[in-house]
């Protein structure tokens, strides 16, 4: 069975990555979602990696903090595609873990996106187009989408539009 696993560091990323969630329920996309950190259980996160890989993940998403190193851990064990999504958990705002998950060295890539809730959304919609390469129904469910929000942009304009006319 192929999913997306989701990866994140503490407890208190979940409030936030709970948004990736919900986006790939709405798509009706398989994922599992664990806490594992890369400094305080190096083991359980590669053996999960590993375990995940077997049973058919397909794209890792890695949410963490600060130091933010899970999504440059997870890009050392597996070759699947690794999305990191920084998490705002420090004095700076996620602009610590945005650099940390970016900056990865050559080779090793992750692709980063934004800090904190439209990053947990924006991981499950990228990772759902990975899927997409090569599953012709979610491409279908993921175009129907991005007509849905250019429809909704239309008509909150229209109902602006109609506002200020008669204003």
């Amino acid at each position: 069975m192929k999913f997306i696993s989701i990866i994140i560091g503490s407890k208190s990323d979940y409030e936030v990555m709970k948004s990736c969630a919900e986006t790939f329920e709405a798509f009706g996309v398989s994922y599992e979602l664990i806490i594992s950190s890369a400094h305080r259980s190096p083991e359980r996160t590669k053996d999960y990696v590993l375990s995940a890989e077997k049973k058919g993940a397909q794209v890792f998403i890695a949410a963490a903090g600060m130091a933010a190193h899970l999504a440059g851990v997870l890009a050392s064990k597996t070759v699947k595609p690794i999305i990191g999504v920084p998490m705002s958990a420090s004095a700076l705002s996620g602009i610590d873990a945005l650099l940390s998950t970016v900056q990865m060295p050559a080779g090793m890539p992750v692709a980063t996106v934004a800090i904190g809730k439209a990053g947990a959304i924006n991981s499950a919609y990228l990772a759902m187009q990975i899927l997409a390469l090569d599953n012709t129904e979610l491409a279908i469910k993921l175009r129907e989408d991005r007509i849905a929000k250019a429809k909704k942009v239309e008509m909150d304009s229209l109902e602006i539009e109609t506002i200020l006319k008669d204003n």
